[in-house]
Parts: structure tokens; sequence; C-alpha cells
């Protein structure tokens, strides 16, 4: 074995020399380092000071929130004016145009009504939608009647905020999509744009149930909803109370709490092991509850005095505690009827402060009990309503919201209101963006709201703000809201071309769940004591350190660094900031000086692109910078004296002596590709470098159409350049590995397939020591049957005869080693080549089958997707068939000809990472008595391994080693003679959070005869206007 060996190391030092011989030439690399080192002792290096990078960062996301802030107050103000001066007419006829109905022409070609020409031109700052910059549009549900009077009234003097809208928009061209949301359920947008309805002609699309709408309206609240499951309840009624909990439950936030109680004879929770307590309204445990909700029957007599007594208990010790919300409380009551009206209860629990207000629904045609209920409502501040079908269940849901929202408005208080980041599809600018509300509620003066007016606030515009050129190349920022749920966050996975945010079951249209409500904790795993989540969600300023392991390469890899972080809050809003720093490296940057004219000149060479998510300058805050590209606003910036421009001078002028001590690469690679006894078989395809300030350069030595993989270095390569919270897959690969080392890769798909094209990578270093920053990444692409030929050309150099009788070889990608060799993959970590190393996915997506059981699923999230060692093998030497060098294998293995759906799970997967120390190995593995034999070579500058296996024994009986993720099931199980259930203490388990400063319970100056009939609520027309900033974030 001893001489077989030393052939094996031979053959990967024959190897390995000659691909870093090519990679080196082609790069560059050499002469890259040789300009960066004669700056050596004019540049100075800074260690970075995280504590001022995350206040400064706080202090410039502070003035964007405070300038949309501004933007809802005038709204608010120009709202409250205008229905001030306007009077209320039933026979107003008044055209308008109708966000559905606009340029439709009936079958003569005419003007439909409310539609009229309508003129709209694509526009890039609303993501190319074809937008009118002057108008808005009215959007008004499909349930409700374009002219009835309370829209048209509405409609008409809301008009008064088209001018508002459009100034908005010139003060602020940061400004997106601003609306306001009426009580009367229309929904005014600017700038005007058109909407389609669905498939089925329909538009369900009501602003009054969108979250940023009732986070404005009403304060936090505790709910106890009370269903009955009497035997008269049965068949439709029992339908239409399910509905009617279930949009009950669509109407909660995250800063409220809940729970649910069936009656009969008997209290009956319809979670059980949530008894006698209340949950947090989040997503999570609402689909819970929601799925609970089937298994309600109707049997037996309703005894509702002692479910009301229950749920009184349940809200006082909660009040007591302060484990909910601390604001206002309510009971739902659901029921075909009351026989009396219970006045005992509501005398002992409740009067005569009346602080839990009572919402009876009666549900049915019948009215025999209104009386009693109504009655109810009017003696504990609530509301009764009716409902008498499906159709009336949104529609008198809704009710309860203006009532909550009463003490507020005669407060007169426009409390500004920030959503948690989410995506909306109706409002958003695609489906790809992600939108954080401001809202505020314009008021009527005598406690009824008008709405909510609000404005989108791109979470990309906040991610312009972080300085990336300061964080290094694993560092990064990120925002959590109160409630701990991340705003912005790399590891954040909202959507994307692995995750998709639609898809279809059964033909309708789903949306990818819980995105909204990702905890800081389930993206920051290792912190499992909370101390960072803990510290931000107080709004704390501080420091913490902790061991992280964070994967790359979607998921396919893993790196362990030691992170720094800094945090504060971000005065004015709920929100907290933070940023990483990861220890070595990471925490240094340094400063060099060239001149202004040979910076501008470098610069501006063909070859040089900067960072598109980068902000050098920031061109967005006046309309007359819009068209400048970055390179151009720069050279505005630096040789004008007084641009009107904001940018990141210190940025400038790192990024312009990059430009220059690159330079000389320009003509280096132009030399190459004009040398035709070079490279003569095109075989390498493309030399790129990039630098930490979101530089880079290209060349091409084929022309664009030759080549093999035309993705990358583009927009479609979102892990292969600069991005808003990434560096290049490349760059941070290149960066984990020893000075001079290249990493070779073999970039593939979102689908899995490789793309017959290998990368090879490295990092560029200041200095010879770890506190040395990575100054830049160098690299090439080469055609895959190139480099293949490479192999074969330097192994048979070493000895041919090694082919032909010990061993056979392949090559294998795409397929984790430990699949194709389980017995060798079992054996090295039994000899500590390998680690193994558990992680946790708390936002994967599993595939379950319809119909199917939890034990059904299968998964889909990044980590199965594409099957890899996450850390240094990636080329393994087999079996000789070369056919199937680089053998894809798709890893989702669910029958499609079944139907599916996804499904939010948990999953823990490993890891396996490379004990770096241990250059070669070689072993034995008994097979049934047949001793099998295996080397394992380093190939010397390189992150690959040579893994020979001899192939005279068959041990395939062996399980392979997989990386498959194993779903978290959360099971009830038996322990010292208790139930206990793990999901359940899920549920039960309330992480810290802080509650919002304003909270308005209730006013004694509110009119509580206005509690509600069996028809329409009829309030005073005056009343109060909020506001709301939702976020978009563009990913």
């Amino acid at each position: 074995m001893g001489s077989s060996t030393n052939r094996v190391k031979l053959w990967a030092s024959a190897f390995g020399g000659e691909i870093k011989s090519i990679a080196s030439k082609y790069s560059g690399s050499q002469l890259l380092q040789k300009k960066y080192k004669e700056y050596e002792k004019s540049v100075r290096i800074e260690e970075i000071d995280g504590a001022k990078l995350v206040k400064n960062l706080a202090q410039n996301m502070e003035e964007i929130f405070r300038k949309k802030a501004e933007a809802t107050r005038r709204l608010v103000e120009a709202a409250e004016e205008a229905h001030l001066q306007h009077e209320e007419n039933p026979d107003l006829q008044y055209e308008y145009f109708n966000a559905v109905l606009i340029n439709e022409v009936d079958e003569d070609g005419n003007s439909v009504e409310l539609g009229g020409e309508f003129l709209l031109e694509p526009n890039d700052h609303f993501n190319n939608l074809s937008v009118n910059l002057s108008l808005s549009v009215v959007q008004v549900p499909t349930n409700m009647y374009n002219k009835d009077p309370d829209i048209v009234n509405g409609v008409y003097w809301s008009e008064a905020l088209n001018k508002v809208f459009v100034d908005n928009f010139k003060r602020d061209p940061t400004l997106i999509w601003q609306y306001f949301g009426s009580a009367k359920g229309f929904f005014r947008q600017y700038p005007g744009v058109k909407w389609h309805p669905d498939d089925h002609g329909v538009i369900a699309f009501d602003c009054r149930n969108r979250k940023w709408y009732i986070q404005a309206a009403t304060s936090p609240k505790d709910v106890v909803i009370l269903v009955d499951v009497s035997g008269s309840m049965k068949g439709l009624r029992l339908t239409i109370a399910r509905q009617t909990v279930a949009s009950i439950l669509d109407t909660l936030g995250d800063d409220d709490f809940f729970n649910i109680i069936a009656y009969n004879q008997e209290i009956h929770y319809v979670e059980p092991c949530l008894n006698g307590t209340l949950v947090q309204a989040d997503s999570t445990n609402k689909d819970h509850f929601k799925e609970h909700l089937d298994k309600l029957f109707a049997k037996g007599i309703g005894l509702l005095g002692n479910a009301l007594t229950e749920a009184f208990t349940i809200l006082n010790e909660i009040n007591q505690t302060g484990r909910g919300s601390s604001c206002s409380q309510a009971i739902m009551l659901i029921t075909d009827g009351a026989t009396e009206m219970y006045d005992d209860v509501f005398a002992k629990y409740n009067w005569p402060e009346r602080k839990v207000r009572i919402f009876p629904y009666l549900i049915g045609r019948e009215s025999a009990f209104a009386d009693n209920l109504k009655w109810m409502a009017c003696a504990n501040k609530g509301y009764f309503s009716q409902i008498s079908t499906l159709a009336d269940v949104q529609e008198n849901v809704m009710r309860y919201l203006h009532v909550m929202s009463r003490p507020k408005v005669i407060d007169h208080e426009h409390d500004t209101v920030w959503t948690e980041a989410y995506v909306d599809s109706a409002v958003s600018i695609n489906n790809h963006d992600m939108l954080c509300v401001l809202c505020v509620p314009p008021q009527k003066n005598q406690g009824i709201l008008l709405g909510v007016v609000g404005t989108d606030i791109p979470i990309q515009e906040l991610m312009k703000t972080i300085p990336k050129h300061k964080l290094g190349i694993h560092g990064y920022a990120f925002a959590i809201t109160n409630n701990g749920y991340i705003l912005t966050h790399p590891d954040l996975r909202p959507m994307g071309r692995t995750d998709i945010l639609l898809w279809y079951q059964e033909g309708q249209k789903r949306k990818k769940p819980s995105y909204s409500s990702v905890d800081l904790s389930e993206v920051e795993w290792e912190d499992t004591e909370d101390v960072l989540r803990t510290a931000m969600v107080n709004r704390r300023t501080g420091t913490f350190s902790m061991e992280v392991k964070r994967t790359v390469d979607k998921g396919k890899r893993v790196l362990t660094m030691h992170n720094d972080y800094y945090y504060t809050d971000i005065k004015g809003t709920p929100f907290s900031v933070g940023v990483a720093l990861s220890r070595g490296h990471g925490k240094y940057f340094f400063k060099g000086n060239v001149s202004l004219e040979a910076g501008l000149h470098d610069l501006e060479q063909p070859d040089v692109a900067l960072a598109d998510e980068w902000t050098y300058c920031n061109t967005d805050e006046h309309h007359d910078h819009r068209h400048l590209t970055q390179v151009q606003a720069i050279r505005l910036y630096m040789t004008s004296r007084k641009p009107h421009l904001k940018c990141d001078r210190e940025l400038i002028q790192q990024v312009l002596f990059d430009a220059v001590v690159t330079a000389p690469l320009e003509a280096y690679w132009t030399g190459l590709a004009l040398n035709k006894s070079e490279n003569s078989d095109k075989g390498v395809e493309i030399a790129f470098l990039g630098t930490r300030t979101g530089l880079s350069r290209t060349n091409l030595f084929v022309v664009p159409e030759q080549l093999t993989n035309q993705d990358f270095l583009t927009a479609e390569d979102k892990e292969g350049v600069f991005n808003a919270d990434h560096f290049p897959l490349w760059y941070k690969r290149a960066a984990e590995q020893v000075a001079g080392t290249f990493v070779y890769s073999i970039p593939f798909s979102s689908g899995g397939e490789n793309k017959s094209v290998v990368l090879a990578s490295t990092a560029i270093q200041l200095l010879d020591d770890r506190k040395s920053p990575i100054v830049a990444a160098v690299g090439i692409q080469m055609k895959l049957e190139f480099f293949q030929r490479k192999f074969w050309t330097a192994s048979r150099q070493v000895n041919q005869s090694l082919l032909n009788h010990l061993f056979k070889l392949l090559f294998y990608t795409n397929l984790f080693f430990g699949e194709v060799e389980g017995t060798v993959m079992n054996k090295l970590l039994l000899m500590g080549s390998f680690k193994k190393i558990n992680l946790y996915d708390y936002q994967a997506l599993c595939k379950e089958f319809a119909g199917s059981s939890d034990s059904a699923r299968t998964l889909l999230d990044p980590f199965t997707t594409v099957k890899w060692l996450l850390t240094e093998l990636v080329i393994f030497l087999l079996e000789f068939n070369l056919y199937s060098w680089w053998n894809c294998d798709s890893t989702v293995k669910a029958q499609r000809a079944q139907r599916t759906m996804m499904v939010p799970c948990d999953t823990e997967y490993p890891a396996f990472v490379s004990e770096r120390t241990i250059k070669e190995t070689t072993g034995n593995i008994d097979c049934g008595g047949c001793i099998r034999t295996f080397v394992i070579q380093q190939i010397p500058s390189s992150n690959l391994f040579m893994v020979v296996v001899e192939n005279k024994c068959d041990c395939s009986s062996t399980l392979p080693v997989t990386m498959e993720p194993i779903e978290i099931i959360y099971i009830l199980f038996y322990k010292i003679k208790h139930l206990l259930s793990l999901k359940c203490d899920r549920l039960k388990f309330q992480k810290d959070r802080r509650r919002p400063q304003s909270c308005h319970p209730f006013h004694p100056e509110e009119n509580a005869m206005e509690c509600g009939s069996a028809n329409a609520l009829s309030f005073p027309l005056v009343g109060i206007l909020f506001s709301v900033l939702p976020f978009v974030i563009s990913r």
C-alpha cells in the first residue's frame, strides 16, 4: 500500500501543480498581489469600530424613517381637513378612476363607466410598472358596490390627497407607494396603476383586513373567542361559526394575544394544552388554531354562563400577570342565541369599569335572541352583529375594529405604526419585494375612524445605508422588530428561486407561510440563551460575541467563525439594528490614496463595474440624478463644487485606489488574449477580479456567444456578484483559504444542473498575517472538459499502469461523497479526518402529499436541492467511468403525479468538515471478509482531495452517509408518568418582546350606545385618520 500511496501523492502533486499554474497565469493573481504590495508602506490599516459603525447606521436609518413619517403626517392633515370641509350627499354622482376599470372599453370601443383614459407610463422606480405620477386610482373590493353613496362621498373628498401624494414624491423621490385605506372599504393608491382581477374575475383585496390597517386602527388586545358548539349549531351554522372564528383570527396581529374556547354543557379548549392562558397571535399560532377548527362538532346544550366566567377569569389573570398585551381586552361570542342576559356574570367580572368589551355574533337568520345579545354588547362597550350567510362574515367581523379604535380616535392620537417586513402582492412593487409599512390613522372628531394612510418603505432603501465595505467579507447588518422578528437579515429567506412564494394546491394560490414572523433566534440559533435577541428587543446598546456556523453556496458548505455583534435602537421606531463583524481579517480596513485624475481615469474603463446594490452616491434623492450611473455620479461629486449629491467620500476614495491598483490587469489579460499560442483550445473563458470596495473587472478570452456559462457575473448569478448583503461566493470562499491557495468549484443552477464550467479563485492579502485585510479576490472560469483533460494528462505522466491495474477512478459532484462511498465516509469519520456538525434550519419547507400525514413529508429547502459536502471535499476520484464525471442527481424524490403542498417545518441537517492538518490518509475496510483499501490525498494549493478506492470488494450493503435534512417532529411523549407535548411547549413559550408604547383601551367619552344591530353600523359623520408605514424589502 505504501507504494500506491506515494504514487497517489505524486499524482495529486502533478495535477495540483498543473491547475495552479493555469489559474495563476490566466487570473493574473501574482501580478495583482505584487501591485498591492507596492502600496503596502503607504496605506493605513484601521481596526473597525463596531460600536461607532452601528450608531451611524442607526442614525441613517432613523433619518429615512423620519422622512417617511413626515409624508404620512401631511396625508393625515390633508385627509382630515378635506373631510371636515365635505358635506355628505347621498345623491352625489361622481366619476372617479377605478383601478380595475381604467382604460377598459366596451364592445363599441367606448370607455366603460368609472374607467376612462388613464395615462400610464413605465417607471423604473416602480420596477418598470406602468404608472401615472399625477393621479391616484381607487380600488373597491369586488363584494362592494362601486357607486355606493358612502363610497362615492369618500372617494370625492379624498381626491384632495392627490396633490399631497404628488408633493410628497417631489419632496422625497425615494418614496414608493402611498395610499389611503378608507374605513368604508375603498383603497386610494398613488401613483395610479391598473389592477387586474384573478382568473375568476375577482379582486379579494380589502384594505381593512390587511395587517397594516388593523395594527394602525386599534391598540394591542387580549381576545378570548367563545364558540357555541351546542346541538342547535349543527350544519351551516357551525360552518359559518368556523369561518367567523377564522376571520377574527385574521384581524389579530403580533402585538395581540388570544385563545379559543368551544362550549356546550362543558368547556372545551380548542387547543387543550393551552388551558387557562393566551398565546401570541403570530402566524404560526393562528394557523395552528385554524387547523383545529374542523375538529369542532355540535352536540349537547349550551351553558354560556360557564363560558363567560372562564373567559373573564383568563383575561383577569393575564392582566394581573402582565403576560398578554397589557392593553385592550375583548370577548368574541359566536352563538345562535342566548336565553338570558347573564348580567350577574358581568356584574361580578366587568362592571362598573367595563374594561372587557363584548362582541356577540348571532349566527343564523333567526332573531329571537338578538335583543339579549345586543344588550350584552351595549352593556359592555361592544358591538352586536348578525351573520346569516358565509358572504356576511367578513364585513360583520370588521365592525369590531371601529369600536376598538374609538378610544384612540377620541384621544386624537395619531400614533405612527410600523409593521414588520412582509410581502403584499396587491400593494408591493412585485412578488419579490418585501414591505414594511408606516401607517397613521386620520380621524373624525367624535371618535370615528376615517381610515388609515400609509406608505411603503423599501427595505432595499435601508440596505443602501449599510456600509458593506466596512463590514468585511462575512460581516452583515440586520434589524429586528419589538417582537424579535427579522426586518432584514442576510439569512432571511422569504422567497427566492428555490423558495417559491406562490404555489398551487388543487388550483388554489397560496403564499409561503410564516415568512414575516421569522424570529432572530431562528437564524442566529447558536445564541441558545437569546442574549443578543433579548438585548435588542429591549432596545439596549451593547456588544455580544459568539462562535457561529455560517452556510454559503445555498447551504452546501459551512464556515465556522467568531462574530462580534454590535447593536442599538433606531430612535422613533420600534426597531433595533445590529452589525456582525467576523474576527480576523473581517475586523480590519485599510485606506490608500491616489490622485483624483488617475482614479477617475481607471474607474471609467470599460472592463470596470461597481456593485449594483452598493451606494457610492445616492442618486434617488433628486429626480435630476436618477439617470446617472454610479460612476457618473462619482465624477460629478468629486469634480463639482456643489453637486447636491450625498456620497460616501471614504468609499469613493478607496474605490478610486482599487481602480488604479487593478488597472494593470487589463493590459495583462489583453496580452494573453492576443497571444495566439496561449489558450488555443479556449479552455479558459473568463478572468475576473473583485475588490473590497465592490469594484470588479472582467476579461473574456472567448466571444460572449461561446461562453459555456453565460450567467456568470450577471444579474442572473445572484451568488456570484456583489450584493447588498453579501460578497460573491467565489470571493468569500477564497478568503477562508490559506494565502496562495486556489478554491475550485462548480456552479450549479437552482435546479441542480451543473454549468459545465469550473471556477478557480484566490484571495489577495495586503500583509502576511491574520490581521491583514483581504483586499481583493481574483479568478478564472474554465470549461469543465478542459479541467478534466488536464487531470488525465497530469495523472498519465505519473504512472499509466496505476490506471490500468490497481484502481478505477471517477469524479463525482452534485452527489455527497458519503452517498457514493458510505463505507469510506464512515471510516474517515471514525479516523477523525472529517467531523460531523449538526445544523438547523427553522425556515425550511417540507413537501407534503395531499391527504397524507406528517410522516409522508419530503423536504424541500436549499439544503436538499443539491447534495454536496459543505466544506472542503469537492472532487472525489472513485471509479473510471468518464461519462458520469459530473453526475447530477435530483434529490427531491416525490412522485410528481401526486398533488402536493408545501408546509413550513424545522429541520436538522449534517455538515462534514475536513481536518485541515491531515494532508493524507490511508485505510482498510472489511466488507464481509474482503479487505478494501483506500487512499485520500490533498491536492496541493487547492481545496481538493483525491480519493482513490480499491475496487475489488463489494461493500454496497453498507448504508450510505447522507446529508438529507430530517424534519424535527414535535410529538407527544411520556416522561415520569406525565404526558408532555413538545409542540404545546412551543405554543406556550413566549420569548421576550417589547410592548408598543401606545395603548388606548377605553375612553370615558365613548358613546357605548353605538353598539350595533342586525343591520349596518351607523355612526355620526365625524372621524379620525391613522397612518402606517410598511417596509418593502427588495431582495
